[in-house]
């Protein structure tokens, strides 16, 4: 029905209704005898120009009926009141100050309901017996709080763009259960879900708690792992706050929010003091980890960002996007194409544009390739990271962040070497420098190129298997923003020469992140299987953040910890640079294993 006639039809119905319904509230109220027949008819008249001037004032022929709900109750009850009050004042004119209180009263009641009654009857059906025979998925909904009743809210009034019909409530609050939001009851808790799921057929989940911290998170996703029901969630309070999405846009449960941890709270004022309308360069720009330091650097308004990589297309990437996020706030952002290999390019940028701290991202970093072409790595790792360093040092650069790995501890691959050997560089640069060299050591990042996180998804596209190395294989894990936003603060703890350590929580098995990862991607095992393909060329079975009596007890800030070695194999280094182009493959291994064991053990930093 198009706009035009439904608008026919309810001026017709309502004219109906206004018309006829003071006669039968006459009759209501005298049964024997109707009295005053010429002062009802002029009421009647009256009644049918008022509740048409009304309803145009509340516009009653302008709403969508099929979702109406308390405002549009309202705004019926107003019309029809002030139409029956303007209704009294005519009689008042015509009858000498008399008015028909009962059956003006009896009018009043018949019109709610007959009026409001048109306008819900077919919203009861479509819910009744319309909506309950197409192919909706019954979903449960997990947090009966703000956030669960839009949700609710969205689902039953929006059906039109959603599979999901919502059937009851789970929620920890016993002050709710038997109660209903939107007619929709809290049947338990969420102990309950994998027996509510069975009870009531339930064929989807919803988690609607934003608020709710990581590790409550974990536990309510692995209840409701328990069931054969797809599994989503709101967006997280941090990123509802910061606008990026609204609490109505449901998406998936990835690992990240099983296995990150609360956000980490920023020193704002001493990053600020560093950042703000300041020169700031990041190094791997284009990378994963480089270019979330980017975004996190934006938040504090340096007055210029330079973004130096190798590669043109992930430069170009990172630079559009900060453009059009921060296109309003005058900050300077400089691409800058070049090879940190590139020693003399390397000193043209660092000369040209005095940056007050340098963010050293860039890196080679997959650990089975590094094995194979450990040239490559000692070019990249350990004379990028000099040449970067060496320019910071002649050209008065207030700090250096060497953005390192926990596979620089005893490390047993040429990857976790060159980058051991790297933190040797700026370590041994620190000693007679004016720039305050650091180093910052983390785990895995999920979703970073190279994880294992989106290997398991495409696997997982695939049909499977997927393939993990071990079954006791283990890892620290922590997200790209959280560990940027450390790296980023660790830069302002720095005095010169430390080896910061992030907080990575505990490790987790690879085989346990495969099965939630097959989980949370709506399969079972038995449908996209886990195979074991043995540990590869350099891999460790399990990894560490510092070795022993490394670190010092107590974390100087929220989650990062440091620690400091003592002396630097400065004649195997430098011999290491000079040499390292004649060697082979093995006696180029030999060589840098040699440097990093010949390191004095490291002591824990002392206040």
């Amino acid at each position: 029905m198009n706009y035009r006639a439904r608008i026919l039809l309810l001026v017709l119905l309502d004219s109906v209704i206004v018309s006829t319904a003071i006669f039968v509230a006459s009759w209501i109220v005298y049964p024997t005898s109707i009295s005053d027949m010429q002062t009802i008819i002029y009421s009647s008249l009256a009644l049918l120009v008022f509740h048409h001037i009304f309803a145009a004032v509340y516009k009653l022929y302008n709403k969508v009926w099929a979702y109406a709900s308390v405002g549009e109750l309202v705004a019926i009850v107003q019309a029809i009141t002030l139409s029956i009050a303007a209704t009294g004042v005519v009689q008042l004119i015509i009858n000498g100050f008399v008015i028909h209180r009962r059956a003006l009263l009896v009018t009043w009641l018949l019109h709610i309901i007959l009026i409001g009654g048109s306008r819900f009857v077919w919203r009861i059906f479509r819910d009744r017996y319309i909506n309950e025979k197409t192919n909706k998925k019954r979903t449960l909904i997990v947090g009966a709080g703000a956030a669960g009743a839009l949700i609710a809210r969205q689902l039953k009034n929006e059906q039109q763009n959603t599979d999901l019909s919502p059937i009851a409530f789970a929620d920890d609050d016993l002050n709710k259960h038997k109660m209903q939001l939107y007619n929709i009851p809290v049947e338990g808790n969420t102990k309950d879900i994998p027996q509510l799921v069975k009870d009531l057929n339930i064929e989807h989940i919803v988690i609607a708690i934003p608020s709710l911290s990581n590790g409550a998170l974990t536990e309510i996703v692995s209840v409701c792992n328990q069931t054969s029901a797809k599994v989503q969630m709101v967006p997280k309070i941090e990123d509802i706050v910061s606008g990026k999405v609204s609490v109505s846009a449901l998406k998936n449960v990835d690992v990240e929010d099983v296995l990150g941890r609360d956000p980490v709270e920023l020193d704002i004022n001493s990053i600020s003091e560093y950042v703000t309308d300041n020169t700031v360069m990041v190094t791997g720009a284009g990378g994963s980890i480089g270019s979330e330091i980017c975004r996190q650097l934006m938040r504090f308004t340096p007055k210029r960002i330079l973004l130096v990589g190798h590669g043109e297309f992930s430069i170009y990437s990172i630079d559009m996007e900060l453009r059009n996020k921060y296109k309003d706030q005058e900050i300077e952002i400089i691409p800058i194409i070049a090879d940190v290999q590139d020693r003399e390019r390397i000193f043209e940028v660092v000369q040209e544009h005095q940056p007050r701290m340098i963010y050293h991202a860039a890196a080679h970093k997959h650990v089975p390739l590094m094995e194979v072409n450990p040239h490559e790595a000692v070019k990249n790792n350990v004379l990028g990271t000099k040449n970067v360093a060496e320019a910071a040092d002649a050209f008065g650069t207030h700090t250096f962040v060497l953005v390192s790995t926990d596979k620089a501890v005893n490390p047993t691959n040429v990857m976790g070497a060159t980058k051991r050997v790297a933190e040797m560089v700026v370590q041994d640069l620190a000693k007679t420098s004016k720039t305050k060299f650091v180093a910052v050591r983390f785990g895995n990042v999920l979703g970073s190129r190279g994880s294992v996180i989106p290997l398991f998804k495409k696997q997982i596209e695939k049909g499977g298997p997927v393939t993990v190395t071990h079954p006791e294989m283990t890892r620290y894990f922590m997200t790209i923003p959280e560990a940027s936003r450390l790296v980023v603060q660790a830069g302002t703890l720095a005095k010169g020469g430390e080896i910061f350590v992030l907080d990575m929580g505990e490790p987790v098995k690879i085989v346990d992140l495969a099965k939630n990862l097959i989980k949370l991607s709506g399969y079972i095992e038995e449908e996209i299987p886990i195979k074991f393909s043995g540990i590869r060329p350099g891999e460790k079975m399990f990894e560490e953040l510092l070795g022993d009596d490394e670190v010092h007890p107590d974390a100087i800030y929220d989650k990062i910890y440091v620690g400091r070695t003592v002396e630097v194999d400065e004649k195997g280094l430098l011999g290491l640079i000079n040499s390292f182009h004649e060697s082979t493959k093995e006696e180029l291994k030999e060589h840098l294993m040699a440097i990093v064991y010949a390191e004095k053990e490291m002591k824990m930093v002392e206040g």
